[in-house]
């Protein structure tokens, strides 16, 4: 399945394009056949770079559901990875005047709570941004796919940047939905005195007490802290793997060797990461003060 997922992402139409310079009554330029009335004097435009055999056709079922997969595994496993660090942020965020900071929020947690406090809300989060990054990655790939089918080819790379906001703030939109519930579930049993730390306990207070809507109440800041996380993470991300192989990585994409272009995955997206982080963060503490309450839970 890993490998599928690989050679799913390599057979990406924006992954390594074949860049052709066009010349007016020329039917035919680098294996990609256009007619003469679609093609600009003097313009470059590009295609995909797609292997005959590819295990994953670029727009299939398969291909949305592996990536779809993909963003269950990494949004699912890193953020609640980072639970106890999410939960001290929470608890910051609502009560700045008890938890002074990250370290000051970990010595009471852990004097109040124990080792095991600092666990609280991993089941919400697993289930709510296993969720989410199977909407985020694979609805990306779908309105990728369809807004680069309104532009056409030549468009779609020409303003690709502006083709990644629009694909990935439009996934963020859905998945969001799917990620709301949890989330509220998450934040009340972080932040919110004497609640019980179980998922099957909160939620069903939650309904009994606030009824459906009770679930959704900080789903607009949470479109607020997310959309402009997520556009900034993709368009930032694709970018970046660009620059780096045109400025850093002294040789072409497609002879660096599988670890060589992790390396520069994973560099691409740490520098993504600290751009999202700065843009989402006043949303954030908004969802968290919204989704706080003062009455029991239960």
């Amino acid at each position: 399945m890993f490998s599928s997922l690989l050679e799913s992402a390599k057979n990406n139409q924006f992954y390594s394009p074949i860049y052709a310079r066009c010349e007016a009554g020329q039917g035919e330029s680098r294996s990609v056949e256009l007619k003469s009335n679609d093609l600009v004097l003097g313009r470059t435009i590009s295609a995909a770079s797609a292997e005959v055999g590819d295990s994953c056709e670029y727009g299939s079922l398969k291909y949305y559901a592996l990536c779809g997969f993909g963003g269950v595994l990494s949004c699912g496993i890193t953020h609640t990875a980072v639970v106890p660090l999410d939960l001290v942020k929470c608890r910051i965020q609502t009560n700045p005047a008890k938890y002074k900071s990250i370290f000051n929020g970990f010595s009471v947690t852990v004097k109040e709570d124990g080792m095991r406090g600092l666990g609280k809300g991993w089941a919400p989060t697993a289930i709510g941004y296993s969720l989410q990054g199977l909407g985020k990655f694979g609805f990306y790939e779908v309105f990728k796919k369809i807004y680069s089918g309104i532009l056409g080819d030549e468009l779609s790379y020409t303003w690709r940047t502006s083709l990644y906001l629009a694909a990935s703030a439009s996934a963020e939109f859905f998945a969001d939905i799917a990620l709301c519930p949890l989330e509220a579930a998450k934040v009340r049993i972080q932040t919110q005195p004497g609640c019980p730390p179980h998922l099957r306990k909160v939620a069903p207070a939650i309904l009994k007490n606030e009824g459906f809507m009770g679930f959704y109440k900080g789903l607009a800041p949470l479109w607020m802290r997310q959309i402009p996380y997520t556009m900034m993470k993709f368009a930032c991300f694709e970018r970046t793997v660009e620059a780096i192989y045109k400025h850093i990585v002294p040789k072409p994409r497609d002879e660096c060797s599988k670890s060589e272009q992790l390396i520069v995955t994973f560099a691409a997206g740490y520098i993504a990461g600290v751009f999202c982080a700065v843009v989402s963060h006043p949303a954030d503490t908004v969802v968290s003060k919204l989704n706080q309450t003062e009455e029991h839970c239960y």
